[in-house]
């Protein structure tokens, strides 16, 4: 992933409103949702949704589709992966990553 699509996407999703619509759309899946129902998830009003969405599409974090009278949004998964390979891809210098758990981890429960 090329650096200033890393910059846009982050961007992006450094907005409380964008932010909220893109998780909303990747808890949705693949299926996606209609800004309707976004709005209604995210309490955005839809004047102020459709920026949000556009900012979203221009990032290529979604993307929109017709369905009859209704516009679904989807999030961009290969984005999306992409963002997170880009922004892992060097982590721990090449060695494996220790999982984090906080506060405390259910093998550190068992042990007690």
């Amino acid at each position: 992933m090329e650096t200033k699509t890393v910059v846009s996407a982050l961007a992006a999703l450094a907005q409380d409103s964008r932010l909220a619509v893109f998780r909303a759309l990747v808890q949705a899946g693949p299926a996606g949702l209609a800004a309707g129902k976004i709005s209604e998830i995210t309490r955005i009003p839809p004047s102020s949704l459709s920026f949000h969405l556009k900012e979203l599409s221009h990032a290529g974090l979604a993307h929109a589709r017709q369905d009859g009278r209704f516009v679904i949004y989807t999030a961009q998964f290969d984005t999306m992966n992409a963002l997170l390979g880009f922004l892992t891809e060097n982590c721990c210098g090449g060695n494996p990553c220790s999982p984090v758990c906080l506060p405390v981890c259910p093998t550190e429960k068992e042990s007690s």
